[in-house]
């Protein structure tokens, strides 16, 4: 590295080494530090307390050594979250959405973490509280609400709750005459449920003991869970299982599928002891989507080579595959995210030429048109719709430098009415900020889009640090939004930007598939090339690029340190999926299964095992000059386990050379997503910059715009 930032001397935690041996396809590994792995960890996830003593002393003895050397950063951490809350509006409140004679919507208190559920009359009135998030997490060190759905009566409330960060939901019903729960109360459920024609009962998901949601049953009002009859019982774990309804409140859909393999059971919502009927069985690579059309089903599907996707219809009374007949056809390029259908109108959120774009279909005329909008790059997202007989839709808009908007729109006559912009109570002005896209050459031809933003004062010639971030995997796309929280580094100088890597679709269904399973490694590579374009385009220089990414984002910031440490001038791994070859060799974890399909599996087949071993960061760590690296967990994640960066870290710190620092922050009272309340996430937002500020010789700056820009050189 050219430039190493200052960091006190501390000795790092030194855990115990206990090789633990394991073959596959004729390969050894050694496995020195699985010991890290709670061997009760599905009831260590239920009861934190339960975790075993070795195991805690040295995750906290991990806590105290990053706190220790992050210790002067105690300033502009106080200062970045200062600015970050300033940005918030702290009594915000969305728009409220038209259903019935009511209008449903969330809202914040001033100083609340946690969001309140509310409604007012249909045309405006005075809000009713029907459920405080802050009340019910009092006392609790975790706490995130899951789905909260009215019941199409408007007298009572479905609502579910995590209050470990393992995302064992709780299932409860309030009613909403008196605001008190009835004694119905479900565990280890997925999180949400879907009410029966008759607001008598609920539709719902059952975790099984390695967190995957292998039933979906339905629960009568006041009868024992026990009791609950059991509609579609998953038995193939390599499978997810959801639950939904529709807006007219007509059908109730169970959802089932992999990453490249979907299936759909239907029935009324009326006829709750029915069999549900199937749609279309499953059949490797065909994905397909339901929604309501009336008496049809809208089918968003790949079927017959559509890679890219298109829209089918099939009679709501028999909708099964041999009734499939085309609406909207296959166009390569276009790729077709989502579908909303209303009584007149069908509306599609699509992306075409790297932007997303939303298409209203009149369903009388067959007449199709854009929503059309200004900026270079912007992010888009349909809010749809509590009702189905309307011809007003929602949707929201926002840039890397237009705050948030909320419309809702009139599908007929094309009327665009602007309901909210995202207030920032401490001041913004687009005209400070420059974003611009870029294409970054790869290795094999490809161009990698990377969106940006920066300070319009901040000087191009090279100096400037940079925030690299990237995901690419699930075939996720990030958007190009507004957020206030990058503001902080913005206006500090840094150059933000994102790398839309393969493994997104960012430029299609193909895009996914180059970025997967046997070509996984374009994601890493199209990563590296887009650091390279910025050095290239003189936005920045390597040795001040911070790479940030998390979960599967977490695993491509492992494998990038692993090829191309001389690129980077820090790293920022959150949740990472960094140990890829062991969670995908044991098929008792709860993602393991379903994610076969995007990653391999080592254990049928070795040419994925091979494929995985290439690249899984904890297998390559090396005797390397890596960056300083920053790794984030959460005690009770069942989506990226704590041990997985725990075990990296320690292998970083064993086998690399060079002085840099490798830190582990675990919050032990969170699981995946971090802190639960919106002021607490910010304190963890304001660690992950501080870090960067620092490694980037900016830690002692404490005041933003206009940036203060340093010397390239210039060290803490």
């Amino acid at each position: 590295m050219t430039r190493t930032p200052a960091f006190p001397t501390v000795s790092p935690p030194q855990p115990e080494k206990r090789p633990v041996f394991d073959l596959h396809h004729g390969v050894t590994r050694t496995d020195d530090y699985a010991w890290l792995r709670a061997n009760n960890w599905q009831e260590m996830f239920r009861d934190p307390s339960l975790l075993d003593a070795q195991i805690r002393a040295h995750l906290e003895a991990e806590n105290a050594y990053q706190a220790a050397l992050m210790a002067d950063t105690a300033q502009v951490r106080k200062q970045l979250f200062k600015e970050m809350k300033g940005r918030i509006k702290e009594d915000d409140s969305s728009v409220p959405m038209k259903d019935g004679r009511y209008a449903y919507g969330s809202s914040f208190k001033l100083g609340g973490e946690q969001p309140r559920y509310f409604r007012t009359p249909r045309e405006g009135g005075d809000q009713e509280i029907l459920l405080d998030g802050d009340l019910e997490a009092e006392g609790k060190a975790y706490f995130r609400l899951g789905g909260v759905d009215h019941s199409t009566d408007h007298r009572k409330l479905l609502w579910a709750f995590d209050d470990k960060g393992s995302e064992f939901y709780t299932l409860r019903v309030r009613d909403l005459a008196d605001g008190n729960d009835l004694a119905d109360r479900i565990p280890d459920t997925g999180g949400g449920g879907v009410w029966d024609a008759g607001n008598d009962g609920f539709f719902y998901t059952r975790l099984d003991p390695n967190h995957r949601p292998s039933k979906v049953l339905f629960h009568a009002l006041g009868d024992s869970p026990e009791n609950d009859r059991l509609i579609y019982e998953e038995t193939d774990p390599g499978f997810f299982m959801n639950v939904g309804g529709t807006r007219s409140n007509e059908w109730i859909m169970v959802g089932i599928n992999d990453h490249e393999t979907s299936e759909y059971r239907i029935m009324s919502a009326s006829e709750p002891f029915a069999e549900p009927k199937l749609v279309a069985p499953r059949e490797t690579g065909l994905q397909y989507d339901l929604e309501e059309g009336g008496d049809v089903f809208f089918i968003l599907t790949n079927a017959d080579g559509a890679k890219d996707f298109k829209i089918m219809t099939a009679p709501a009374s028999d909708p099964v595959r041999a009734n499939w007949q085309e609406l909207v056809p296959h166009e390569a390029g276009r790729l077709i995210l989502s579908v909303i259908g209303f009584k007149d109108h069908m509306v599609r959120l699509e992306r075409k030429e790297g932007l997303p774009r939303i298409v209203v279909h009149d369903r009388n005329s067959g007449e199709e048109h854009l929503i059309s909008f200004d900026e270079e790059a912007f992010s888009l997202g349909l809010s749809g719709s509590y009702e189905y007989d309307t011809e007003i839709m929602r949707f929201s808009y926002s840039s890397m430098t237009t705050p948030a908007q909320v419309f809702d729109y009139n599908m007929r006559t094309r009327e665009r009415v602007l309901l909210k912009t995202q207030e920032v109570p401490s001041g913004h002005d687009p005209d400070h900020y420059v974003t611009r896209r870029l294409m970054a050459p790869a290795a094999d031809g490809e161009l990698v889009p990377i969106s940006l933003i920066h300070h319009r004062d901040t000087p191009l010639d090279g100096s400037a640090p940079c925030l690299l971030y990237g995901y690419g995997s699930y075939g996720i796309t990030v958007p190009a939004a507004f957020n206030t929280n990058l503001l902080s580094l913005v206006d500090r100088g840094f150059v933000y930007a994102i790398a839309h890597v393969r493994g997104g679709k960012d430029k299609g269904y193909g895009w996914y598939d180059d970025g997967k399973r046997a070509h996984k490694m374009n994601t890493f590579t199209d990563f590296i090339a887009a650091a390279h374009h910025l050095v290239a385009e003189r936005y920045t220089q390597h040795d001040r690029i911070v790479a940030q990414g998390g979960s599967a984002g977490g695993l491509l910031m492992g494998a990038v340190a692993n090829m191309a440490p001389e690129c980077f001038g820090g790293i920022v791994a959150e949740v990472p999926f960094v140990d890829v070859l062991t969670t995908m060799l044991d098929a008792t974890l709860p993602l393991t299964p379903p994610e076969w399909p995007e990653w391999g599996n080592p254990i049928a087949s070795e040419e994925d095992y091979r494929t995985i071993a290439a690249y899984s960061p904890y297998d390559n760590v090396a005797a390397l000059d890596y960056p300083p690296i920053l790794a984030l967990a959460g005690l009770t994640d069942p989506r990226v386990t704590y041990w997985e960066p725990a075990k990296w870290v320690a292998r970083l710190r064993d086998r690399k050379i060079g002085d840099n620092p490798v830190l582990f922050n675990i919050n032990m009272d969170s699981g995946h997503a971090g802190a639960s309340g919106r002021f607490s996430r910010l304190e963890e937002i304001a660690f992950t910059y501080a870090f960067a500020l620092k490694v980037a010789g900016k830690a002692d700056l404490a005041t933003t715009a206009p940036p203060i820009l340093l010397d390239s050189q210039t060290a803490l």
